[in-house]
């Protein structure tokens, strides 16, 4: 908790929906399902902490009304998941109590207490079987509520949601009546047992298709003796890679994450030695009118895969970009049936196929209206990179994410310290915002991208020659 900030008591909040029920997880929920599950008891990796302003002078009564009717609209923040012989369901509370802790800021100003709170929040692991989702603390300065800490799991919510429930918050403040949401993730689960799996079908045939022809790794290379925690998270912040993609994504005629997401390849080809990369890509799953409105979790993996064999990077960003619209469409799919599927190809290929390469767009808008004027190649001066964190287990080897900063290009990495070093981690940080400032100047070959953009190959042994 922040440096003067002071506990005061904890209120119970008495909630009561609109209805309950029992199902099934929807295929974004059992995403992530398995995911924790993965993980060590207790891991609270898949917790968001997340903070919200008190916007106007408004009293405890107002805020914690607006707390509970945000519970009571949105089902996902009153479930709990439980496993089963038949499988993972969900239970929608119908009523319950939410106790929401009041602490005031002390000397800290209110939203870097709620912040610190928040982050307290989410530091132990949800009981998924016996408690809501959501945790909350209202952050109070000079007598009056100034902010909200919460915790929330990502069973719940994803970053799509949590931009409803920011809007949402704003209104509920004002006194506004809002509409009765018109899908929850009841509704989704009983689409995709329904009429939806078809969709999936779809989505699986065409995973098949590209698993039977991806590379089995892109990390077969010896490894090292990894850091402790193994799995760690270095960050940068260029505005000059911000301005050469937003460059390039309208010379070519592309999005800027599909130019963030090739780089981002084309640099692990660079590293790896591979001409063909195997990624998958985070995909919201909102295209659907009745998802874009639903607070839950709707997240998959999409596949992304790119031949970086011959040509140049502008060649390979205008196919990255056919490649992530068409991971885009096959992201939706049940999760035990690709869990099937990616055992069966690995029976077939003599070993599991590797995806342990990742990219995620976390930007609300897919853009940085905050980005300074300038060429890209002056502004690198102002580029800092930076560690974010450590984690003993994280199921990922390469994992590239671009943050929601509107004012630079964010781009995280974490990697696997048992394969790839932290200095590795910010040479290809690095790599990519050379890579994407020299394209701004003119082509850059891909064979050319290990040496112009400081990218040490990794070394492999030679095979012994037969006797």
């Amino acid at each position: 908790m922040t440096a003067g900030a002071v506990p005061e008591r904890a209120v119970p909040l008495e909630f009561a929906g609109a209805r309950g029920g029992r199902a099934p997880l929807a295929w974004g929920q059992r995403a992530f399902w398995r995911l924790i599950r993965w993980l060590d008891e207790g891991d609270p990796y898949y917790n968001l902490p997340w903070s919200l302003p008190v916007y106007g002078r408004r009293d405890l009564d107002t805020v914690l009304g607006a707390l509970r009717t945000l519970v009571e609209r949105h089902e996902s923040l009153r479930t709990t998941w439980t496993e089963t012989p038949e499988g993972p369901v969900q239970q929608v509370m119908r009523e319950g109590v939410l106790t929401v802790g009041v602490l005031d800021a002390g000397e800290a100003k209110p939203l870097a207490a709620a912040r610190e709170a928040a982050a307290g929040l989410a530091a132990t692991a949800f009981d998924h079987a016996a408690e809501p989702p959501i945790r909350c603390a209202v952050v109070t300065a000079g007598g009056r509520p100034r902010a909200v800490a919460f915790a929330l799991s990502h069973l719940a919510v994803d970053a799509w949601a949590l931009e409803i429930l920011a809007t949402e918050w704003r209104a509920l403040l004002a006194g506004e009546e809002l509409p009765a949401p018109a899908w929850q993730p009841l509704d989704q689960a009983a689409l995709e047992q329904g009429a939806g799996a078809a969709r999936g079908e779809r989505a699986l045939r065409h995973w098949r298709a590209e698993l039977e022809r991806a590379p089995m790794t892109l990390f077969d290379f010896p490894g090292r003796t990894p850091e402790e925690p193994r799995f760690v998270k270095v960050g940068m912040e260029s505005a000059a890679a911000g301005v050469a993609a937003r460059t390039l994504a309208a010379r070519w005629s592309v999005s800027t994450s599909s130019v963030l997401t090739s780089g981002c390849a084309a640099v692990l080809a660079a590293l790896t030695g591979h001409r063909r990369v195997a990624m998958q890509l985070i995909v919201a799953n909102r295209h659907d009118p009745r998802t874009a409105g639903m607070v839950g979790t709707a997240v998959q993996d999409g596949l992304f895969t790119l031949d970086l064999s011959a040509g140049t990077f502008a060649d390979a960003a205008r196919a990255g970009h056919r490649q992530a619209l068409t991971a885009y469409r096959y992201a939706h799919y049940d999760p035990a049936a690709m869990a099937a599927l990616r055992e069966e190809i690995g029976r077939a290929r003599g070993g599991a196929v590797d995806l342990s390469g990742y990219f995620n767009d976390t930007r609300p808008t897919g853009d940085w209206p905050g980005l300074p004027p300038g060429d890209p190649a002056e502004l690198t001066g102002r580029t800092r990179t930076f560690p974010v964190g450590a984690w003993p287990m994280v199921d990922a080897t390469a994992f590239f994410a671009a943050g929601p900063a509107a004012h630079t290009c964010r781009l995280d990495l974490l990697v696997d310290t048992a394969l790839l070093s932290r200095d590795t981690a910010y040479e290809l940080l690095h790599a990519v915002e050379t890579l994407l400032v020299r394209s701004v100047a003119g082509d850059v070959p891909l064979d050319g991208v290990a040496e112009l953009c400081g990218v040490t190959p990794v070394d492999r042994p030679v095979p012994e020659a037969a006797p």
